[in-house]
């Protein structure tokens, strides 16, 4: 009974501060007025303190503009879990803008919905990535496409790695590029991609096993309504979010070669955070 009270009582928080989110953020992105960023990054740790979700931060996102985070998946929780440490738009499969709740919130966060199987399509949602990172944005991508079991991950896709490529083009191409130099700003001539590893690593102050992890992490076409359940049955997850050695991308770069650098950076990373010592 009690733990029925308690989740109904999380349940009305989580509705009340969406409801908040709902009204304001629109009139942000509508007005221009205060940091378009500020209020999901309230909302994402709203929600993981009604999951109790602890989050460890090793490391420090990158200061330099454009920039792109690319990182690994392993559950919808991962958004929140970003998007608390750091502020990002997303980059999400196009399944997601049609999800119940989670697809408008994606939307008024300004998420950039791809749909890899249709390349012409790809095309322009890369273009339309490239020109929000030449606009200084910072740029989420879960690289592997797919959610993980939270023990292993799956290989990068380093199609939309090519977004980089697309911001220095769109640059260089930029109508006003030079006035921009002359000036002392210049056009995108590089933009920085940083490795994050996210990890779920304790369940009330103990290490989870690979039967944890799995118990965590959201494959596939599981439903989303008995995931969340579980979730706050468990509670007290302890999460580790860590922040690389960012990789500079310029003209020259190879998207390919990029894409298995940042892969293997993210990959220790991960492998550190869970088999590897406890953070203060």
């Amino acid at each position: 009974m009690i733990a029925k009270i308690r989740n109904g009582l999380i349940l009305l928080f989580v509705a009340a501060i969406t409801t908040a989110v709902a009204v304001s953020q629109p009139m942000v992105l509508k007005t221009g007025w205060g940091n378009p960023a500020l209020i999901p990054r309230l909302w994402h740790k709203a929600i993981l303190w009604a999951l109790g979700f602890r989050v460890h931060v090793i490391g420090a996102p990158a200061t330099q503009r454009p920039l792109l985070v690319v990182a690994n998946h392993i559950s919808w929780t991962d958004i929140p879990v970003l998007g608390s440490v750091v502020d990002v738009s997303f980059i999400a499969k196009a399944q997601m803008q049609g999800w119940p709740l989670m697809g408008w919130l994606s939307t008024l966060q300004r998420t950039v919905f791809v749909e890899r199987e249709r390349r012409q399509k790809s095309g322009d949602q890369a273009s339309e990535i490239g020109e929000r990172l030449k606009a200084g944005e910072a740029m989420a991508l879960f690289a592997e496409g797919t959610t993980g079991d939270g023990n292993m991950m799956l290989p990068f896709k380093s199609t939309l790695f090519g977004a980089a490529t697309m911001a220095i083009d769109k640059g260089a191409i930029d109508k006003g590029a030079a006035d921009k130099e002359r000036a002392g700003q210049g056009g995108v001539r590089e933009v920085t991609i940083q490795p994050m590893a996210i990890a779920y690593v304790r369940r009330h102050g103990m290490p989870l096993g690979r039967a944890g992890r799995m118990a965590l992490s959201w494959i596939g076409d599981q439903d989303l309504v008995p995931h969340i359940a579980g979730l706050l049955k468990q509670g007290a997850v302890d999460v580790e979010v860590r922040f690389g050695e960012p990789v500079t991308f310029s003209a020259g770069s190879n998207r390919k070669e990029v894409a298995r650098l940042v892969e293997a950076r993210v990959k220790a990373m991960a492998q550190a955070a869970l088999y590897g010592s406890r953070p203060d």
